[in-house]
């Protein structure tokens, strides 16, 4: 199967990649920065192709060239501020559109795109409780705002067009490489690793992390199907306080300097972190590796040159 990956040089992406050809499949990539390191040892097995998705042209291009059964759409503005909304808007809701208008136009059918946990904005919203994929979209930040119109222009082009156009909502993706959007779950992790001192307001602080090996294969098998029961998806993930992942944290460095202002008033601020996703898990089988698992791989990825790897043996 031949697909083209839309922002394939990000975080995500390169993983996706590296997936879909164990598993065989043809891809291609289109982005804004194709000479990007992360796409380094990708090079000799994958078509590249300098586009930007803000740019319908460009985009037709990109899939009249590569003609591919499925597109994947991972370019997106994750982490910017809300004093400069134009650009955010041109990339995260224009972009999406021409992704599926230029998919209509050259009879793509499947197209998988990256919406976020953000849409249903703060856990305090909805209670204690996991949020359902039909529970309201509540968020109100340029980057939930600009999601809840995703999932709105995917429904229109499914409804008028007979499309299969599916997305996921991430929770927050961790990883040792991450370097945007939600961070705290990532600076928790990767300071420490480096023997770094790293500080917090709240304990409490709640959070829902989620690796990004195991997001990559949630968009593998989503991109693969030949249809799906649903038009979106919730990734689930870990949901935990900063205090809980640091003790998980100091579980494998046991001097890491992990300090908080105070123990609580974290919590009624916090994002989202109960998400609930049987649906992903009943359709696509997926089985996420032990949380500390991860822990302990990122925070091995993530040591300095000369430092010995933690939880081996």
């Amino acid at each position: 199967m031949r697909i083209l990956v839309l922002g394939g040089s990000g975080f995500i992406g390169p993983r996706v990649i590296r997936r879909l050809l164990e598993r065989g499949h043809e891809v291609h990539c289109m982005d804004i920065a194709p000479n990007a390191p992360s796409l380094e040892d990708l090079r000799d097995d994958i078509a590249i192709a300098l586009g930007d998705i803000t740019l319908m042209d460009d985009v037709l291009e990109a899939m009249a060239l590569s003609q591919p059964d499925r597109v994947l759409n991972l370019a997106y503005a994750l982490g910017a501020g809300e004093d400069d909304p134009h650009p955010q808007v041109r990339l995260n809701i224009l972009g999406m559109d021409n992704c599926f208008e230029a998919a209509r136009i050259l009879g793509i059918r499947r197209v998988v795109y990256a919406s976020s946990l953000a849409v249903y904005g703060p856990q305090r919203l909805h209670g204690e409780r996991a949020v359902v994929e039909d529970d309201p979209r509540l968020g109100t930040s340029l980057y939930a705002a600009s999601k809840i119109f995703n999932e709105h222009q995917a429904d229109w082009y499914n409804r008028a067009f007979d499309m299969a156009i599916t997305g996921v909502r991430p929770a927050n993706i961790t990883g040792p490489d991450k370097v945007r959007g939600s961070m705290d779950h990532v600076r928790c992790q990767v300071f420490p690793a480096r023997g770094e001192p790293v500080q917090f307001p709240f304990r409490d602080g709640m959070t829902l992390p989620l690796h990004v090996e195991d997001i990559a294969e949630v968009f593998v098998r989503v991109t693969l199907a030949a249809e799906t029961q649903h038009t979106i998806y919730n990734s689930g993930g870990e949901s935990l306080s900063l205090g809980r992942l640091a003790d998980i944290v100091r579980g494998f460095l046991p001097d890491a300097e992990i300090t908080f202002d105070a123990d609580e008033g974290g919590r009624e601020p916090s994002g989202l972190y109960l998400m609930d996703n049987s649906r992903l898990v009943e359709e696509f089988e997926v089985e996420y590796a032990p949380f500390e698992q991860r822990v302990m791989e990122t925070i091995n990825e993530a040591r300095g040159e000369g430092l010995p790897s933690v939880g081996q043996g």
